[in-house]
């Protein structure tokens, strides 16, 4: 009896270190990105012809993305709004690896948050492959974070049956977390995204 309860720590300790382990370093990702966004902001409003890091060709260009109304929905730069979220979203992960337990309402606030913010990288998203027609860079490695952040906060939350579902249901939840579906759909969506900007762009990414 001990060996099975001992069994399972071991398994929800493993299980706690890879699901926070991919948002802290998802989240360090991203920091990084809108960072460097910010910076190149500065740059852009110093000098709107200026040539930036990110910008390769007429496709992937971060100084197009930045100039247009998407890219301050809010009044403000977008990427502002990354310098205070994703240190909070470290921070979630710090203590998620560390083996706090976090309130009931904490962890569905956060879920609420995690796919607004989601929502909104992926709005961006596809303004930029059908709207505005051109890529940036660190915005592509930003919706891919907040990708990854969401889904693995989500496996977290239904492995602990945060939502209150009831039994029948959870157990076909964990039956599905348990199958490894939920990685599955998770890279396919992925590369449903990579796919998308291969048939929009074609071989323009790499004149």
């Amino acid at each position: 009896m001990l060996d099975k309860v001992f069994k399972k720590g071991k398994s929800e300790e493993k299980t706690r270190f890879y699901i926070f382990g991919l948002m802290l370093l998802a989240s360090i990702a991203a920091l990084i990105a809108a960072f460097v966004l910010t910076l190149d902001k500065f740059k852009v409003l110093e000098d709107p012809n200026t040539v930036l890091s990110c910008s390769f060709n007429v496709v992937l260009n971060c100084s197009t993305v930045m100039q247009s109304w998407q890219s301050h929905v809010f009044g403000f730069p977008n990427m502002l709004i990354g310098l205070i979220a994703f240190p909070v979203l470290m921070c979630i992960a710090v203590l998620g690896l560390s083996g706090i337990k976090f309130p009931r309402w904490f962890l569905i606030a956060a879920s609420v948050a995690l796919l607004l913010g989601t929502a909104f990288a992926y709005w961006l998203f596809f303004n930029s492959v059908y709207a505005i027609q051109v890529l940036c860079p660190w915005c592509l490695l930003v919706t891919t974070s907040m990708t990854i952040m969401f889904s693995a906060f989500l496996h977290y939350n239904l492995k602990l049956n945060t939502f209150g579902l009831k039994a029948d249901t959870n157990k076909k939840v964990q039956n599905f977390l348990v199958s490894g579906y939920h990685q599955m759909i998770v890279l396919s969506w992925l590369a449903l995204m990579v796919v998308l900007v291969f048939l929009k762009f074609g071989q323009a990414l790499f004149a």
